[in-house]
């Protein structure tokens, strides 16, 4: 019997690209409402790994168990179905549309408007359409980019730009919010900014998988911690145990803990 506390179990995770092992036996469990931290040095196998559970990589095995039932990960709209929605490391939004469009794409993967549908466009479209933009303009409010909504995404900030990602990634209403290092390229005052905001979804819920090379940020956002070095687990579990761990230590800086 699966443990209701527990959103996300992946377990044996193995992954090769040619030559190279790029995952050896990974695995982790998030816990529902928390924010859970995925670290390691550059090359670790962060991104594969995360590219695996969303949808983007086929593992080579593995187990994936997704709100108590078992799913396999092998397209990302399935994914998004299920219930995993991801931002990118490098943005990757819809830079000639407005925010508000940008975040209405996200939402059509909840809506149920088919061909028939779009082409006529009866009461019951142009309603579902009219709630879709109701829904947008909230989460860009929530995110706190409300009164950018008409501006293009391109001609946003860097890190309004971000949130716009997350906002997006929140109108698939994903029951997991998986983060590819939202912190990378910002400065200090949006990293603040992004941290409360992080809390703040959080606290109204959502459970988040955060992959972050900002150290500070993780051990003072994440309740648990997953560390990877060569493809490999290292050490799983608190932030202040983990940042004790030898193991840790050494990936991190090249030298054995004393």
């Amino acid at each position: 019997m699966s443990d209701p506390k527990i959103l996300l179990s992946v377990q044996g995770v193995n992954k090769r690209f040619g030559g190279l092992q790029a995952l050896s036996d990974v695995g982790l469990h998030i816990n529902a409402g928390e924010i859970y931290g995925l670290i390691g040095p550059n090359g670790a196998g962060k991104t594969t790994f995360f590219n695996v559970i969303t949808g983007l990589y086929t593992p080579d095995s593995g187990k994936f168990v997704f709100g108590g039932a078992a799913y396999q990960p092998t397209a990302v709209h399935e994914v998004a179905k299920a219930g995993i929605a991801r931002t990118f490391q490098n943005i990757r939004l819809f830079g000639e549309m407005t925010a508000l469009e940008n975040v209405m794409v996200g939402r059509h993967v909840r809506t149920h408007a088919g061909i028939f549908g779009a082409i006529f466009r009866p009461q019951s479209v142009r309603q579902e359409e009219a709630e879709v933009v109701e829904v947008a303009q909230g989460l860009l409010d929530y995110v706190g980019i409300g009164r950018y909504a008409n501006f293009t995404a391109r001609n946003l900030s860097y890190g309004h730009q971000r949130r716009l990602e997350i906002a997006r990634a929140l109108a698939t209403e994903p029951k997991l919010l998986a983060l590819d290092e939202p912190a990378a390229g910002m400065n200090a005052t949006e990293k603040v900014e992004l941290r409360a905001l992080l809390d703040k979804i959080r606290q109204d819920g959502k459970t988040i998988l955060l992959i972050e090379h900002d150290v500070k940020l993780v051990m003072g956002l994440c309740n648990r911690l997953t560390v990877l070095d060569y493809g490999k687990v290292i050490a799983q579990g608190l932030p202040q145990d983990v940042q004790k761990n030898p193991a840790v230590i050494e990936a991190y800086l090249g030298t054995p803990a004393h």
